[in-house]
């Protein structure tokens, strides 16, 4: 029996394809260097290890085909590495795809499951997928989705996919609609937030947003869907620019926030709907139309779950 020694990382000298064109170097490292820590990507651009054309760049330098990218010796995973993700949570996920061709996944995410690793998590939708999907070696998460927000997410199989999904993501090509069960009476004159919003860690490392008239431009078009007397009502938020947590400090501003919200909520209404059964977030990405490279049009819809389904039917009783 012959035992193998993984082999000593060294120096890579990365040409850059004309697909790559245009892409910053550090988002190029950070796709390439699969388990490299995000701070270690960050150090070895700072301390000019990474070189393009025998230069020294800066982490917003961005790509040019034909560049030559030095790349210092750092210790990559395999990619034929298993990713240790559990099998319950693989199927669960295999089971949540509702639509997938050799360029596009698109899943109903459930809540509670983060679509990355990071941040103490070893592994999140996008690693599960890898796992998945071992001979789709270009795997990238389209856009993002709060852990505990449900929904409507896309994967892209294919680079050009992942170029034409985000340049539409850039204008108003993609409509993302979300559903939100929100605090008190939302009134019906209330159409639209328009708020700038900044982002800001807390001394614990938790990232919090607030309107800020510092911060980015920031808009929402709201819809009321059904009402629940005073008490709470479900409305459509449909985000015309895609800020961090932006549907859920939008609420919060209207002041109609979202149940279930730890972050930005009221405990004493999440409470009242916990009691109903409602253990969630009550935000979920639940439409989703996509433009496609052929010129096409797609159109997704994703169910709410059991637990969101049956705490609403609970709230429509008289209590």
């Amino acid at each position: 029996m012959t035992t193998t020694t993984p082999p000593t990382p060294s120096v890579q000298l990365l040409e850059v394809s004309p697909e790559y064109a245009g892409q910053r170097i550090d988002n190029f490292l950070l796709a390439r260097l699969k388990g490299v820590p995000k701070t270690l990507i960050y150090r070895i651009l700072r301390k000019g290890e990474v070189r393009v054309n025998k230069g020294r760049i800066k982490p917003e330098y961005k790509l040019q085909a034909g560049d030559i990218v030095r790349v210092p010796p750092v210790r990559v995973p395999e990619r034929d590495e298993p990713v240790p993700v559990a099998q319950g949570l693989l199927l669960r996920l295999e089971a949540a795809i509702v639509y997938e061709d050799k360029a596009l996944i698109v899943l109903n995410k459930p809540a509670g499951i983060a679509v990355h690793g990071g941040s103490g998590l070893t592994f999140g939708v996008i690693e599960a997928f890898r796992q998945m999907r071992p001979d789709a070696k270009e795997l990238e998460l389209v856009h993002r989705l709060d852990r505990d927000t449900s929904g409507l997410l896309m994967i892209a199989k294919k680079r050009s996919m992942l170029r034409h999904l985000h340049e539409a993501l850039r204008g108003d090509g993609i409509d993302k609609r979300y559903m939100a069960l929100v605090r008190g009476n939302w009134a019906a004159s209330i159409k639209q937030v328009r708020a700038p919003l900044m982002k800001s860690n807390l001394r614990s490392g938790e990232r919090m947003v607030e309107v800020n008239e510092e911060g980015k431009e920031s808009v929402t078009v709201f819809k009321v869907l059904r009402r629940f007397g005073d008490f709470a009502t479900m409305v459509e938020a449909r985000p015309i620019t895609g800020r961090t947590h932006q549907i859920r400090v939008h609420t919060l501003h209207a002041g109609h926030c979202i149940a279930g919200d730890t972050k930005y909520g009221d405990e004493g209404f999440s409470k009242e709907i916990r009691d109903l059964g409602g253990k969630r977030l009550f935000l979920h990405a639940y439409m989703l139309t996509v433009p496609m490279p052929d010129g096409s049009e797609m159109k997704f819809q994703a169910p709410v779950d059991e637990m969101w389904a049956k705490t609403v039917e609970r709230l429509s009783v008289p209590y």
